[in-house]
């Protein structure tokens, strides 16, 4: 479906579906953000992981500007995307169902993290519940190279090649400036997205799916945040595919990926259940 303002799908499930995985709780609402480029006929096969188990689904995916050229020059226009993808939840009237986002590659991460900052400081959103996060091949932190592979593989085959090497060349020395040689002081201005989700991380579990093979994201930023999340006290946990590519752990494992996703939701939404029986034992108690 379309919205004036953005772009984007909505899926219910059928309700004999729903009642038979969730058995009388409201179903999850799963909220994809897509990687940067991103066709909506790829990210609806992540989305059929969810609604073959009962789920409603979101897709979304942000313009290319958006990821490549404003963040890069340090402009907040995702800040107000977040808000509209989540007044959508308000439209539909789910916002009183189970929260849970899947997020591909720093196209999904750059989104996600406003949407974080949102439900941190928006006392709208208080009422929502999150019960957990799928995060596939992010995040990355100035990565230059990475950045040009993926921007390489955006852009396609049908630009010419002289217009390519001029964006490519362009791309690179500003985002080399910002985010690398100028970031100990632009980052008071805007701090990119690894380091804002890393210092003030959102409190529900996350599962971060990634593979040393990525040539795009390195490895060992997805590590090492893992590794900060888990010493501030998030529940993280994460798999590494070994051989797949960017993005690909999907299209080279389709039944391990989808088994691993429906298995955190499940134990996202048990854990979410056990949490809201203690507060109401607590209320009763007092």
């Amino acid at each position: 479906m379309a919205d004036d303002e953005i772009d984007y799908n909505i899926v219910f499930p059928d309700s004999g579906t729903s009642e038979r995985h969730w058995q009388g709780t409201k179903e999850p609402v799963v909220i994809l953000l897509g990687w940067a480029g991103c066709r909506d006929k790829l990210l609806s096969k992540y989305s059929s992981i969810y609604n073959e188990q009962g789920c409603v689904t979101i897709r979304y995916t942000a313009p290319l500007k958006t990821v490549f050229i404003s963040e890069s020059f340090g402009y907040k226009e995702l800040s107000s995307t977040a808000l509209k993808l989540l007044e959508i939840l308000y439209d539909y009237e789910v916002e009183n169902s189970p929260i849970f986002f899947h997020i591909f590659s720093n196209g999904g991460f750059m989104l996600y993290r406003y949407i974080v900052e949102l439900l941190h400081n928006d006392k709208q959103f208080n009422s929502l519940c999150v019960i957990g996060a799928v995060v596939d091949s992010a995040p990355g932190s100035g990565n230059v190279r990475g950045a040009l592979r993926a921007l390489t593989a955006t852009l396609g085959p049908k630009i010419s090649p002289v217009l390519r090497y001029v964006l490519l060349a362009l791309f690179a020395v500003t985002v080399f400036l910002l985010r690398v040689v100028l970031y100990p002081l632009t980052k008071y201005v805007h701090k990119n997205h690894y380091d804002a989700v890393q210092e003030r991380p959102p409190a529900w579990p996350h599962f971060y799916l990634y593979s040393k093979a990525d040539q795009v994201i390195r490895h060992r930023d997805i590590e090492v945040f893992v590794e900060t999340l888990k010493q501030k006290g998030v529940p993280v946990d994460s798999f590494d595919f070994v051989s797949s590519p960017h993005v690909g752990h999907f299209r080279d494992f389709p039944e391990q990926y989808a088994l691993k996703c429906r298995n955190f939701l499940v134990a996202c939404m048990k854990d979410s259940e056990g949490t809201e029986m203690k507060k109401r034992q607590r209320v009763q108690n007092q």
